[in-house]
């Protein structure tokens, strides 16, 4: 997934932030807390501008003949 060489940045974070993410995730450290908070804040980001999309898009398709059902026939 990561293909960029990671470097090392110093930053000051809550301790008890910390401690409590480590514990609710079972991570082992703080390095993979960090990764995991900023891997899951841009999935949340990129979620929202999925969903910011609803309404705008035209669908055209029916879906149970795109997953191998037979479409209703109304005649």
């Amino acid at each position: 997934m990561n293909t960029k060489p990671e470097h090392s940045t110093q930053v000051t974070v809550n301790t008890d932030l910390i401690e409590q993410g480590l514990h609710i995730t079972g991570l082992k450290n703080r390095r993979e807390l960090v990764n995991y908070a900023l891997r899951e804040l841009i999935r949340r980001e990129n979620q929202k501008k999925l969903l910011e999309l609803k309404g705008q898009v035209q669908w055209e398709g029916d879906l149970t003949v795109m997953r191998g059902g037979v479409a209703n026939d109304p005649g």
